[in-house]
């Protein structure tokens, strides 16, 4: 039976069920336990939690004698431990770029944490339940829905040591932010996202060697990752709580239109819009981020990369969705302005796609850098314009993600400025 509870009235043996508030509020990625451990309840008693949810069927009931009677009516714990925020309240109260950050980067940093006890479980054989990872999906829809452009952006910075973790989490936030812009409804929004999460799964029981090797892998290597969709949709299968949605794009992220993918090689209208999806989430999140055996390559430049593969690649209507979800020169890019300055994107223009806000530093008439200067290129008061993409390749500057997410967010993720 499904009791609701004081945290004060927990006690080692219980079978914690829910835990009400945010999913950040709580110190454990998983919302359903035995608690056992006494340093775990100390935990839940200092964290600000104040309610949660227990099954004494599954564990000890409240100790005698109880002084408040825990409500018969309640709704289900499920409603409250795991229901995003309804879209349309968060859309009234956009958040700026720089608040949502913040929040962004301790959101980004605890996902890691719970993507990596979820790999560690599929490693020792556990079965993977799909819907323990709700609750961090919904945090992270959250924050797209406030703002778009801080979740995706920050979770694109990772180092070469948690690319594995950190992709599962980036691939999540662009999922949500690709619905989004297709305009599908929150419980599809939501799908998306959990497949986002799960979809490589099958690379927790890739061997290490092979998944970590910093150059380019044998033809007898390669064929070994390519089970890896395989192995991850027997995994999420076998635990028996993963969506339709998530299995097919854990299955079919790798499968291109022209069907020169894999495993099933199929190709056009045979993949799903959810694994079409995960497709080009996948390969962005890939080829902008730094591996042991190569730099990430420019967002600006990435979205010009992809745009030349799609038709053959991508799904040409999922493809323009997620250009314009990201923008034409998504935050992060180095581009030069007609003034001669090098500025990064700071910020998206939902009204344009041409104009962000960029954040000028460099002069290249003097090969000097120059006051950080913000500016709205949307504003009738703003004479300068993006003249170009440019490649940092050839300039080589080290500071360009603390010029547009600022020092606190990228220590608090252990990334260099």
């Amino acid at each position: 039976m499904l009791k609701k509870i004081t945290i004060q009235q927990l006690r080692l043996g219980m079978h914690v069920h829910a835990l009400e508030g945010s999913w950040l509020d709580h110190p454990f990625w998983k919302t359903k336990f035995v608690l056992q451990d006494q340093a775990d309840l100390d935990k839940l008693r200092q964290s600000g939690v104040q309610a949660c949810w227990i099954d004494n069927s599954k564990g000890l009931d409240v100790a005698p004698p109880v002084e408040e009677r825990a409500p018969t009516t309640a709704p289900p714990p499920q409603a409250v431990a795991t229901a995003p925020t309804p879209a349309p309240a968060i859309l009234t109260q956009q958040s700026e770029l720089a608040h949502e950050v913040k929040r962004a980067a301790v959101l980004v940093a605890k996902s890691k944490q719970a993507v990596m006890a979820l790999f560690s479980e599929a490693r020792m054989g556990n079965a993977i339940d799909a819907a323990e990872c709700l609750p961090l999906v919904d945090e992270i829809a959250g924050s797209v829905w406030r703002n778009p452009g801080a979740m995706v952006s920050l979770a694109r910075l990772k180092t070469h040591d948690d690319y594995t973790y950190m992709h599962s989490v980036a691939v999540c936030a662009l999922m949500i932010s690709l619905g989004r812009q297709l305009r599908m409804d929150e419980v599809a929004v939501r799908e998306a996202g959990l497949a986002g999460l799960l979809h490589d799964m099958g690379k927790a029981v890739m061997p290490t060697e092979v998944l970590n090797k910093p150059g380019k892998l044998t033809d007898d290597e390669f064929k070994i990752m390519k089970s890896h969709p395989l192995r991850g949709f027997e995994m999420l299968r076998e635990g028996g709580t993963a969506t339709e949605g998530a299995l097919d794009v854990c299955l079919h992220h790798h499968e291109k239109i022209d069907g020169s993918g894999y495993p099933n090689g199929l190709r056009g209208d045979q993949i799903s819009r959810l694994a079409k999806m995960g497709a080009v989430c996948d390969v962005y999140d890939a080829i902008t981020s730094d591996r042991p055996y190569k730099n990430g390559w420019d967002p600006a430049e990435s979205i010009r990369k992809m745009a030349e593969w799609r038709g053959g690649h991508f799904d040409d209507i999922v493809f323009q969705a997620f250009v314009k979800s990201l923008g034409i020169y998504p935050i992060g890019s180095l581009v030069r302005m007609q003034s001669g300055r090098l500025a990064v994107v700071c910020e998206q223009n939902p009204e344009s796609l041409v104009a962000p806000k960029v954040k000028v530093f460099f002069s290249t008439r003097s090969q000097l850098h120059i006051p950080p200067e913000l500016l709205d290129l949307s504003s009738p008061a703003c004479s300068d314009r993006i003249a170009a993409r440019e490649s940092n390749a050839q300039w080589k500057f080290t500071h360009l993600n603390e010029l547009w997410a600022g020092a606190d967010a990228l220590k608090r993720q252990g990334v260099s400025a």
